[in-house]
């Protein structure tokens, strides 16, 4: 089976979920350690790019009442939200874990 390379992107929502996360760890745990955090985020998402891995991660239940089916990561303390499109896949949201789950919708 060939393996098809699709683009990984990322939209504005998730962008900005980064930035906040990015901000609260550079506060909690110093600028280098976000740095490092945000680094480790991108490079789990390169993994949806190889379609031999589509489909990773488990059904995140906090989107299921949405027309398409999200699915979830989970790296350190964050959750990574994506869904599968036709030649794309699109990371649509980061969160982290530790705040209230009320936020994440």
């Amino acid at each position: 089976m060939e393996s098809i390379v699709k683009e990984v992107f990322w939209t504005n929502r998730a962008l900005k979920d980064l930035s906040k996360i990015m901000q609260f760890y550079s506060e909690l745990y110093g600028e280098e350690t976000a740095k490092e955090i945000a680094f480790e985020i991108h490079k789990r998402t390169d993994i949806l790019r190889e379609s031999k891995f589509t489909r990773i991660g488990i059904i995140d239940e906090s989107f299921t009442h949405l027309k398409h089916e999200y699915r979830k990561l989970i790296i350190k303390y964050c959750k990574i939200t994506y869904r599968e499109g036709k030649d794309k896949v699109y990371v649509v949201r980061i969160f982290d874990t530790r705040q209230n789950p009320n936020k994440n919708k």
